[in-house]
């Protein structure tokens, strides 16, 4: 097996672990692999650790990273969309992750209905308030749901957030618990939430979608131990 088929089944033993700790079913949470830093050679050792949702942040990187890799996965856009850019995410992207803004959905409903496609997204949710991150605040959720919704070529799953980088656990758990209460009740079944850092944290409060980079393509350190003969 290679470091990164290592590396996903313990990733995937530390979301069972997880799930068992909250009382969840370890199945009912997805892995999502990041593949924003990496190209075909790993994607492929992805498709053989049995990784088949696969996910990017940048619209371009839709034609450098899927016509060459296995086929059968499903690509998703968990970055921001710009609604210029929507016709050439639709050529490379299965799902919409980042939903950030009603005009952003309204023009993705054009695009699917001119080239009679419909789409899965979540809606991205700014639970923190960070001034840095994107996404609905808290209270516009439910007028952004009312505009959405309606919205038939788009299938509304559920909510995603990025949790504050580096926050303590008190701070972590309140985010994800948040989201999960937000999408519970509105009656949105998927939940993504949780990264490399934080990923069982986000498990144990409700995640069912683990967005995991870094952790998965970290190669072993060598052991650098000398032995000197006596």
């Amino acid at each position: 097996m290679s470091y990164i088929g290592h590396n996903a089944a313990r990733i995937r033993e530390r979301i069972h672990q997880a799930a068992v700790r909250a009382g969840r079913n370890a199945e009912a949470v997805r892995l999502i692999a990041v593949t924003k830093s990496v190209g075909q050679a790993e994607i492929r050792e992805l498709w053989n650790a049995g990784i088949r949702e696969m996910a990017e942040n940048r619209v371009e990187r839709g034609s450098v990273v899927v016509p060459d890799s296995p086929k059968g996965i499903t690509w998703r856009l968990i970055g921001p969309l710009q609604r210029r850019k929507t016709l050439e995410a639709l050529r490379w992207f299965h799902a919409f992750d980042a939903v950030d803004r009603v005009a952003v959905a309204e023009t993705l409903q054009r695009r699917c209905d001119e080239l009679d496609l419909t789409v899965p997204i979540l809606l991205e949710v700014n639970v923190s308030g960070e001034a840095s991150k994107h996404g609905f605040a808290p209270s516009e959720l439910d007028q952004a749901l009312r505009e959405i919704r309606p919205l038939d070529r788009l299938k509304l799953e559920g909510l995603m957030t990025m949790a504050p980088w580096g926050a303590e656990e008190k701070i972590l758990r309140t985010v994800f618990r948040t989201l999960r209460q937000l999408a519970e009740a509105r009656g949105l079944h998927e939940i993504s939430m949780g990264m490399s850092d934080d990923f069982e944290i986000a498990v144990e409060e409700g995640s069912t979608m683990v967005r995991i980079g870094r952790a998965l393509f970290e190669a072993p350190v060598a052991d650098t131990t000398c032995v000197h003969d006596k």
